[in-house]
């Protein structure tokens, strides 16, 4: 997966989140998502870091009111 594949599925990411969580603002679940993808940044294998960018996002929005 290149950059630009990896950039979309994260947008598809954000997208997937704010409909499992329709109470919180987009903003707030693309920060969450973007605070969550740096961890992720020197893993060399690129093709699952937006399944780990998710499952840690997803994380931030449920223990983060």
């Amino acid at each position: 997966m290149d950059r630009s594949e990896e950039n979309r599925a994260i947008d598809e990411v954000v997208e997937r989140l704010a409909k499992q969580f329709p109470e919180r603002p987009v903003d707030d679940v693309a920060v969450a998502v973007s605070a969550s993808r740096p961890e992720f940044d020197q893993a060399p294998i690129r093709d699952f870091v937006p399944l780990f960018v998710e499952r840690e996002a997803k994380h931030r929005l449920r223990t983060h009111a």
